[in-house]
């Protein structure tokens, strides 16, 4: 029966040699962050504001988890335009609240998340 033994300590041996592999393999591997795209609708309260200024303060706003994209402005009608801007947050670190909080911070303004997508 001593045979048995030997190849069960063997099989012991590798198996744990399997597993530190594995968690070693599974330590370097990054985690998966959850993120979201969101596009936002940024609209002044009239016509008279600069919309390239209101990009700009938007875009000062530098959060950890926080990379703006592409904007645009969108004719809404008597002369106003509003700020489509695009953006993608670590769920985790960035939430829709904290981005409307930041944003309508500089000026007279309303924010409306026009579209939400976890990527």
């Amino acid at each position: 029966g001593s045979d048995n033994e030997e190849e069960d300590k063997e099989a012991a041996q590798l198996r744990e040699e399997r597993l530190r592999q594995y968690a070693e393999k599974k330590a370097k591997k990054p985690a998966l962050v959850a993120k979201s795209s969101i596009l936002l609708d940024v609209k002044p309260w009239d016509d008279e504001t600069d919309m390239a200024q209101l990009e700009a303060c938007v875009r000062s706003i530098q959060l950890d988890g926080l990379v703006w994209g592409a904007s645009k402005l969108v004719p809404v009608g008597y002369g106003i335009r509003k700020l489509q801007i695009q953006c993608v947050v670590e769920d985790d670190k960035v939430g829709t609240d904290l981005l409307e909080e930041e944003i309508t911070k500089f000026e007279e303004h309303s924010v409306d998340i026009a579209a939400f997508n976890k990527i």
